[in-house]
């Protein structure tokens, strides 16, 4: 059983940075295809990056490009996300994901973590 532990979040301005980072055990990291989604109160999660098991196949949803950055570490077992630029809009529970079949729907991610709180301030 893979467990996934996302932090990092926090308190942020408009216009600043996070990082986020998520240390997986309980499995073969490099197995999995890894990703990261978001749920603001209300909505429905929805598809952030996700990133192959070598590091490649990037794939980010409109909303991030130009801005965030992903990135793993099969040694350390642990995948990072890092937001600039950040808007209010971007105000949401991030959750970390693995899974074995590439996807961009929450439904093809096996794994999930806790989730951690990102507030951007206008």
């Amino acid at each position: 059983q893979v467990q996934l532990v996302e932090s990092g979040g926090g308190l942020v301005q408009a216009g600043g940075s996070l990082r986020l980072s998520c240390a997986a055990s309980g499995g073969t990291f490099s197995s999995y295809v890894m990703g990261w989604f978001r749920q603001a109160p209300g909505k429905e999660r929805e598809f952030v990056v996700t990133i192959g098991r070598t590091g490649g196949n990037i794939h980010l949803a409109d909303s991030a490009k130009g801005r965030f950055t992903i990135s793993r570490d099969n040694a350390k077992n642990t995948v990072s996300l890092q937001m600039n630029s950040l808007k209010p809009e971007d105000t949401a529970v991030y959750y970390c994901a693995g899974g074995l079949r590439y996807g961009m729907s929450p439904r093809e991610y096996d794994y999930w973590g806790q989730g951690t709180q990102v507030t951007v301030s206008s």
